[in-house]
């Protein structure tokens, strides 16, 4: 399957398969997993909130994610078993009050609160830009900050990995 781009949603229960979100600046990529069934979906979500005639689904965080949790039980998923994991939402440029990033990652914690889903890791904010990359099969998940490390946010060989927010590690 591979790339994931802007304003859209992938799912996959292929093992071995990756699914990649690159470019996320201000975008939020969003991984639900059921590493049990082995099931993936990333979305690249540019924007919080839909309008009445701009409904994309991937594009926006109010309908990606209950989109993306639907295509992902669909795919096999269990409800109960998802983890969520959220990359991206930096501030990209100074725009006065105007922070596209963290009004994306909010939206996309509301999305998932609202639906009864936790995050489970995440590494939001800042000023560079990411990628991203989920591993159909294991859930592993990485990140990596332009000019930087990959960071492993969600081990796939550890079936209880603990809890972990970067951007709250990094305070």
């Amino acid at each position: 399957m591979g790339s994931v781009p802007m304003g859209e949603i992938a799912v996959s229960n292929r093992s071995g398969e990756e699914l990649v979100a690159s470019g996320l600046g201000s975008c939020i990529g969003l991984a639900l997993i059921d590493r049990f069934a082995g099931v993936a979906g990333l979305a690249h979500i540019v924007l919080p909130q839909s309008s009445e005639t701009d409904r994309e689904p991937g594009k926006f965080a109010d309908l990606a994610v209950p989109v993306l949790i639907d295509r992902v039980i669909h795919a096999g998923a269990s409800r109960r078993r998802l983890e969520a994991v959220l990359a991206g939402g930096a501030r990209m440029f100074e725009l006065g009050e105007l922070d596209i990033g963290a009004r994306n990652a909010e939206a996309v914690r509301g999305g998932l609160a609202t639906a009864g889903l936790s995050v489970r890791a995440a590494e939001i904010g800042g000023s560079r830009g990411r990628t991203m990359r989920v591993e159909v099969g294991t859930g592993t998940v990485t990140v990596k900050q332009a000019g930087g490390a990959p960071t492993t946010l969600l081990d796939g060989s550890a079936r209880e990995t603990p809890i972990t927010t970067v951007e709250e590690a990094a305070r």
